[in-house]
């Protein structure tokens, strides 16, 4: 960072950085918005596709959805052929025109869109005879459908990148190699045909659920988002979470937790919420003396935060209605007390980070006046209260969708009118929605391409039974651990935990770090997806609950946007801080120590998610209560501040007595505030005796 954009860590002002440099920032570590620069009669062409895609997602939410595949198979085929207009193959953002490259497209890209276009409404086209093609394929079938396969493996890098496309390529090979496959992964094999056959013309493959989801919701709720910041919404939220939180210690990094909160409740992406939110918090939280490591892991800890926070929580509330076959108000409900708990984690640790540093919080002057700007922005909520009310009464979440997206353009019309007069405020109002929807289309176009490299993913899993095999593998593994340290722990006068408590534990262990190794560099949606298919049932064959089960894959696959090496979500903060971006990494991790325990929590007292079978309020409590205080209490130890500094000693106390804390039994419990009573003790008694002399 250079030095006239920002000043030392030594709480002077730093510069803000302009709107050109937060894009630079979000596009380095976000590849989905490295769109290349279109030559005038192709950019005019690719915004017109992508508004008629959002108006036909508009239409189709409120006044019906065509036939599955057909609906499908549009989608896909629009985005794909976009996905080529949009992103070139080696991040080269401008060519120049020639016969090479007709308006500024190399041929290979025509032919790469034409051949997404063709393959993708393959076959809707032949939607009348697929049910006599299934098994038995045509070789044109063979052949459209390794076109589509190839051309979706190159959209997926491109928009992006590796991780994905590398993912699939070794499901694919797993499939096809499956005779030379080593112990318990051997199996008979497929030919080409016939994982072509299953991957493109079956519902369990490219046009199966996860494309379906994008298509049907995850599109209306991606444009519901943007066109909500358009009218203000992502604005009064910092402004609100300034004016309820800015004045106390460490102002504007709880203000950064806050807003973080609540933009990320509508937004799909930890990245975009880092840029968009950061780009405002973290020259505030350096400016008063925050690290510059810390203030970004703060942001990024934050933003990804929202990804699990209701009532969109990065669209995935609308696939678990699908794979959990429940209400849509039972996965909102059974997803609050971890968001909380997530929040709760984060600002303890920049609370007790700004004691331990002694700063001071926000200045009247710096901060909003809250009933002013509710007064002058309420308007821009109505749209969200129209979403999760129309959400809660049971209707379809399109039809939410349809009804709050209405409901922004009437407002985004009140607004350009009260500005700009009725002639001008129709003609700003067309503007806006015009380039609100282009921008909606847009953002979508990599999670659509990504959602259909899935479907790969969950065909081969379906074909081969790959999933219950490495399941079987996993809690074999954690079985013979757990028999291992139990009788390691033989000779103590107690047993700390049975066999098939340790067997659980160790098997969360194992599934924890595949989600997070499988989660590195792709977007919520897809990353759900991927775990559903592949970790979920190594839970389920323990007997885990399967909404429990969907909740812990899920929110340790979101953990990877702030776990090194890739931790993009962090990499952006740091790119807006002028940090370490490892440094800064760690941090993010530590910081999102919530996100992390919680799961452990209800997987092992499922009444933590409120909905699940077996629900009592006493559990529920003793869960509840121990989370709270362990979050509390391992934040002091790793942030080396409880009341007071704390010796080397006590901060290994507390760790210890947080782990017992967490978890969910009344004698663990109870054991933890004994053993973390003397550090209490020892840091207030010396405060109780100067104020007693005092007094």
């Amino acid at each position: 960072m250079t030095e006239d954009r920002s000043k030392q860590e030594d709480g002077e002002e730093i510069h803000h950085l302009s709107a050109d440099e937060l894009q630079a920032i979000e596009e380095e570590f976000d590849p989905e918005l490295r769109f290349r620069t279109l030559a005038w009669p192709l950019t005019l062409i690719t915004a017109a596709i992508l508004f008629l895609l959002s108006c036909y997602h508009y239409y189709t939410a409120g006044f019906g959805i065509p036939q599955a595949t057909v609906h499908r198979g549009l989608h896909l085929g629009v985005t794909l052929l976009v996905v080529f207009l949009s992103f070139s193959a080696f991040g080269k953002k401008i060519v120049t025109p020639s016969w090479k490259a007709p308006f500024g497209l190399p041929l290979i890209d025509w032919g790469l869109a034409i051949a997404g276009v063709l393959s993708a409404l393959y076959v809707p086209w032949i939607y009348s005879e697929l049910a006599f093609r299934v098994g038995n394929p045509l070789p044109i079938d063979i052949f459209m459908g390794t076109v589509m396969i190839v051309v979706l493996l190159e959209a997926v890098r491109r928009s992006m990148g590796w991780p994905l496309p590398v993912i699939a390529i070794l499901f694919m090979a797993y499939a096809y190699f499956g005779k030379s496959m080593p112990g318990i992964l051997v199996h008979p094999g497929a030919s080409w045909a016939n994982i072509v056959n299953h991957l493109y013309l079956t519902s369990q493959g490219i046009y199966g659920t996860a494309l379906g989801v994008i298509a049907t919701y995850v599109f209306h709720f991606v444009l519901f988002g943007v066109m909500a910041t358009r009218i203000g919404l992502g604005q009064l939220f910092i402004d609100v979470a300034s004016a309820l939180a800015g004045r106390y210690a460490g102002g504007p990094a709880k203000v950064s937790v806050l807003s973080s909160a609540m933009l990320g409740s509508i937004s799909g992406s930890s990245i975009a919420n880092t840029v968009t939110t950061g780009a405002l918090t973290i020259p505030a939280m350096i400016r008063i003396g925050y690290p510059r490591h810390f203030a970004a892991a703060v942001e990024a800890a934050a933003s990804t935060g929202g990804q699990i926070t209701p009532p969109v929580m990065g669209a995935v509330a609308f696939l678990m209605i699908e794979y959990l076959n429940v209400p849509l108000t039972t996965i909102l409900t059974a997803a609050l007390v971890p968001a909380f708990m997530h929040f709760f984690g984060v600002l303890v640790q920049v609370h007790l980070e700004a004691r331990r540093l002694g700063l001071r919080g926000m200045s009247a002057s710096e901060l909003p006046n809250a009933w002013k700007v509710l007064k002058e922005g309420w308007l821009s909520v109505v749209p969200l209260a129209i979403l999760v009310a129309v959400l809660l009464s049971g209707r379809t979440p399109f039809a939410a969708a349809f009804y709050s997206i209405s409901a922004c353009i009437v407002v985004l019309a009140i607004q350009q009118i009260q500005a700009s007069g009725l002639i001008g405020g129709i003609k700003g109002t067309i503007y806006e929605v015009f380039e609100g929807f282009i921008l909606g289309a847009k953002q979508s176009l990599s999670v659509t391409a990504a959602a259909a490299l899935v479907g790969v993913v969950i065909g081969v899993v379906t074909l081969t039974g790959v999933g219950f095999k490495i399941a079987y593998m996993v809690t074999s593994i954690a079985q013979g651990w757990a028999t291992s340290l139990h009788a390691m722990t033989a000779f103590l006068p107690f047993e700390l935990m049975t066999v098939p408590s340790l067997t659980l534990l160790f098997t969360l262990m194992l599934t924890a770090v595949v989600c997070i190794l499988m989660g590195c560099g792709i977007p919520t949606t897809a990353n759900y997806i991927i775990m559903v298919a592949v970790a979920a049932p190594i839970l389920g064959m323990l007997g885990v609950q399967q909404m429990v089960a969907h909740y812990f894959v899920f929110y340790y696959g979101v953990l990877a946007d702030v776990t090194p090496p890739v931790a993009m979500a962090a990499y952006a903060g740091a790119g807006i801080a002028g940090a370490n971006a490892f440094k800064a990494g760690n941090t993010a991790f530590r910081l999102s120590m919530g996100k992390a325990l919680v799961p452990f929590v209800f997987a092992f007292q499922p009444a933590l998610l409120i909905v699940t079978d077996g629900f009592t309020w006493q559990a529920f409590a003793l869960a509840f209560g121990g989370a709270v205080l362990g979050i509390w209490i391992l934040a002091s130890a790793v942030s080396n501040w409880l009341f007071a500094p704390l010796y080397w000693f006590e901060r290994i106390i507390l760790i210890v007595a947080a782990l017992l804390l967490v978890a969910p039994n009344l004698i663990a419990t109870a054991v933890g505030l004994v053993v973390i009573a003397p550090v209490i003790l020892r840091q207030l008694l010396p405060r109780l005796l100067q104020r007693s002399q005092m007094g």
